[in-house]
């Protein structure tokens, strides 16, 4: 049997670093709750960082209440496979978004072969970067 470590924010920032697949929790104006399946990375300050589109309703989501909170798994899913961010997330649109853009593509995915085209692509879809801070991590324990 594997034994159960309680997951802490550095733990968690690595899981992401290694650990892509996720789904994004938001707030809809009415207060439901609104989950999206996301690519997650983690950007050098030690946030989690979301590619969107800017017209995306996760985005509009965050404008309006920046409380959000990720579930990130590997491929196995079960298990330790899995932790949960909690924070609040700022919206980082273009031109000042590509930057991070890039980072997370390299990150999530490895080296593009066409930069040029992949910057072409980001501002015709209008990408934003999603950066939530995470202030808190889950699993504390196992039940």
């Amino acid at each position: 049997m594997v034994e159960f470590a309680p997951m802490d924010i550095p733990t968690a920032r690595d899981f992401l670093a290694r650990h892509h697949w996720g789904v994004l929790t938001t707030r809809r104006k009415e207060g439901s709750l609104q989950m999206s399946p996301v690519t997650v990375g983690i950007d050098p300050n030690g946030r989690a960082i979301i590619s969107s589109r800017e017209t995306a309703y996760k985005v509009n989501n965050l404008r309006r209440d920046p409380r959000a909170a990720v579930c990130v798994f590997t491929n196995e899913f079960h298990g330790e496979g899995w932790v949960q961010i909690n924070g609040n997330a700022e919206i980082l649109s273009l031109p000042q978004a590509m930057e991070t853009l890039v980072y997370l593509e390299r990150q999530a995915k490895g080296e593009n072969r066409d930069w040029p085209s992949f910057h072409q692509r980001m501002a015709r879809e209008k990408r934003v970067i999603i950066r939530i801070r995470i202030d808190n991590v889950g699993p504390k324990r196992r039940g």
